[in-house]
């Protein structure tokens, strides 16, 4: 009697349970493996705003490839004029405990910076609100993911994953991401700082498809500790460009152009 109980309570048990679940890293696997081309261009607009509400407008020609597991991304401030030929380099590796490799070019120094160390995770980028970690990728067992729930956020079914950082040198200890089900894209993110306050949030927006890829053309990120704000515009998307790996390189970061 007691075998014929545990068979049954084992067979509910699997009838009862989910068909599709899924664990945060699992879902995280496909965010990170959505296809998005081989390589990449688009146009930006950079709108910095202060916590007086002053605004400062910021144009950029960003290039992207990928070369295996690995990202390499160059791009090209192009207005204003007092930061126009400023370009950043960035060779981001998929590979745990490997640093970035990133490189800033300031033309009116004529000289390039290397940006190194787990330390410039906290940096932010030419003064907006995302950091030099959040230019880049990240390996996703650089955190420990977990599902939290599934809900509707503006109309739209999506997961909720809260993801823990291993890394005590970096800016956030966990984030929350609601992923969008149907585009496995990130429309919405909270980070939380070392002390578990809340740092900053960031909103996606105008997701869609373009060339068969999903892309979202607005980005919104508020650093609600000192309210400053960086609105982010993407501009003439293009996929599978046809860069090559020789394009990103330091030569091509001072010439200012590919």
């Amino acid at each position: 009697m007691k075998l014929r109980i545990s068979i049954l309570i084992s067979v509910l048990a699997i009838v009862s349970a989910p068909l599709n679940a899924q664990s945060g890293r699992e879902i995280i696997q496909q965010v990170k493996d959505r296809p998005d081309g081989d390589s990449r261009y688009s146009e930006m607009t950079m709108t910095l705003i202060s916590k007086k509400g002053k605004e400062r407008i910021r144009k950029i020609n960003s290039y992207s490839m990928d070369i295996g597991q690995d990202k390499k991304t160059l791009m090209f401030f192009t207005y204003p004029g007092d930061v126009a030929g400023t370009g950043f380099l960035t060779w981001d590796y998929d590979q745990i405990g490997k640093d970035d490799d990133k490189w800033l070019y300031l033309p009116a120094m004529k000289k390039t910076r290397r940006i190194s160390g787990s330390s410039a995770k906290k940096d932010y980028f030419m003064g907006t609100d995302f950091t030099y970690d959040d230019m880049g990728s990240r390996n996703i067992d650089e955190d420990e993911h977990k599902l939290l729930r599934e809900e509707e956020l503006e109309g739209q079914s999506c997961w909720v994953i809260e993801s823990e950082s291993k890394d005590p040198q970096d800016i956030f200890s966990r984030k929350v991401r609601w992923i969008r089900k149907d585009c496995l894209m990130a429309v919405k993110v909270v980070f939380y700082d070392r002390q578990g306050i809340l740092h900053r949030e960031l909103h996606v927006s105008d997701v869609k498809q373009v060339d068969g890829f999903w892309t979202a053309a607005k980005l919104h990120m508020t650093n609600v500790q000192v309210t400053h704000q960086t609105l982010l515009s993407i501009d003439n998307p293009q996929f599978n460009t046809g860069l090559s790996e020789s394009s990103f390189t330091v030569v091509k970061l001072e010439k200012g152009e590919l």
